[in-house]
């Protein structure tokens, strides 16, 4: 509501408006009058930042850095080991592991790359299409804002590879010099000891022979039962599992007959 305060000598009742005031309000107001108010109007502007929060300056403080010995990629230091020649932790280990494996299946079948789509043949192509999004989500989200130079991190490397290499040859350095030193004493001896026969190495071992087949037959029929499991493939996917299915059935009735063989040959 207006508030508007009238000035001493207006005319008239001042509580009805319309008809105390002529249609030109200023004609009653003297510039230089120390008693006439005039209504303001405040405008308040309002922009993004004003309305956005407060900005959490422990974040800002507290950002990820690589420092050597951590891991390239989220620059945690838990369980880092070499992968890919370079370190990596636990955690980026196990989702790069998923994505290869997706990558693996994939391309083992002839299907369509990863990308941005989920669209499957089967269940089995999907799983393996969600865990990899949902690992690479997991590393885009865990990603060092500044990636580590790699030269820094071939120079952070370079004292523990050195520790590595030369730890074994050291120890292949004692080895060789006790060997020497007790192989002297004892060339007399070997020179009066007769020669130890030969030992036959094209004997067959029936009994390893027996098992390896065992296990042969297990997997030619678990890969039966896998067969009959699919059926009549309907999708790609199904039809290049069954292309696999029947390349390992093939490669496994060749080695039994290669055994079976041997087997024969042990008997004679």
């Amino acid at each position: 509501m207006w508030h508007t305060a009238f000035p001493r000598h207006f005319p008239g009742p001042r509580h009805d408006l319309r008809h105390a005031w002529p249609q030109n309000r200023r004609s009653y107001l003297r510039r230089c009058d120390p008693h006439a108010r005039i209504p303001l109007l405040w405008l308040v502007v309002i922009d993004a930042q004003t309305l956005s929060g407060p900005i959490d300056i422990a974040a800002i403080r507290n950002v990820r850095r690589w420092s050597p010995g951590a891991c390239v990629w989220c620059g945690d230091d838990n369980a880092v080991e070499m992968f890919r020649n370079e370190p990596r932790c636990g955690t980026c280990r196990e989702k790069e592991t998923v994505i290869d494996e997706a990558r693996r299946f994939l391309g083992m079948y002839g299907l369509r790359p990863l990308g941005g789509t989920l669209q499957s043949d089967d269940d089995e192509e999907r799983e393996h299409r969600v865990n990899a999004r949902d690992a690479r989500r997991d590393l885009n989200e865990t990603k060092l804002s500044e990636l580590p130079d790699p030269a820094a991190v071939r120079k952070a490397l370079r004292p523990r590879a050195a520790s590595v290499v030369s730890e074994p040859r050291s120890t292949a350095h004692s080895g060789t010099s006790s060997a020497t030193a007790s192989s002297r004493p004892s060339a007399s001896r070997t020179s009066a000891t007769p020669p130890v026969a030969p030992v036959r190495t094209d004997a067959v071992d029936v009994a390893a022979l027996e098992s390896r087949v065992t296990g042969l037959l297990d997997q030619l029929s678990a890969i039966d039962a896998q067969m009959n499991l699919i059926g009549e493939p309907a999708g790609l996917a199904a039809r290049a599992r069954i292309s696999d299915l029947e390349k390992q059935r093939a490669t496994v009735l060749r080695t039994l007959a290669a055994l079976e063989k041997a087997r024969i040959a042990a008997g004679q």
